[in-house]
């Protein structure tokens, strides 16, 4: 896949650069979690709760709404799900990591087809806002060697326990945990362990794509 960097005007309809905000304390705090030879997800850090500026940012990302700052490490190429929320999500990460992203809008059926997803490069210490219309998941690393650790900001409860036994449409049965609603390709060991099968195609793998430097 062509890898697109986050300052190209193509990333518009599913981000935005942000700006302006001090983000060395989230870096530093960032950098003392775990990056495993798999993934892993913490929807709520205290180091990064309590790290320098924090409160700052997060109160200014989420104009006062009650926030959650955690993290996704690891070392990952492949697609495997694509996820939303009511709400946007904000990254930051200590190494250059790419997000593979769609639109809600692309939705047939409550189905995507994989084809319509993207590549998007972000340089290490870009803070990103994905727009709560943007389907996304994982990050993937950008250099094997170094993995990623990537800041995952959202909506406070975004992520924890809630699976309601009924619902009154298709996208109801993607409800995985609270605010996240998630699209699972069949291959992924998320649809084995139940989650909706809504995304069809190939499961992509950038790991032939990797190591993008932007000009």
């Amino acid at each position: 896949m062509k890898l697109i960097p986050v300052t190209d005007p193509q990333f518009a309809p599913y981000g935005r650069v942000v700006e302006g905000y001090p983000t060395e304390g989230l870096l530093t705090a960032l950098e003392k979690t775990p990056c495993p030879e798999g993934t892993v997800y913490v929807a709520k850090d205290d180091g990064l709760m309590q790290a320098k500026d924090a409160a700052q940012v997060g109160e200014a990302l989420f104009g006062g709404m009650p926030y959650q700052l955690g993290y996704c490490n690891g070392h990952n190429t492949r697609l495997n799900c694509l996820e939303y929320h009511r709400g946007s999500e904000f990254n930051l990460g200590t190494e250059d990591f790419v997000l593979l992203l769609a639109k809600l809008s692309d939705l047939k059926n409550d189905v995507l087809d994989t084809a319509h997803v993207k590549a998007f490069f972000v340089p290490r210490g870009v803070l990103v806002e994905v727009y709560a219309t943007t389907l996304h998941f994982a990050p993937c690393h950008n250099d094997p060697e170094k993995g990623f650790r990537v800041l995952v900001a959202l909506p406070d409860g975004t992520n924890t326990p809630f699976r309601p036994d009924t619902g009154k449409n298709t996208l109801d049965k993607a409800l995985w945990a609270r605010n996240k609603w998630l699209l699972a390709h069949p291959e992924s060991n998320a649809a084995k362990a139940g989650a909706y099968q809504g995304l069809k195609g190939i499961n992509l793998d950038i790991a032939a794509d990797i190591s993008y430097r932007p000009l």
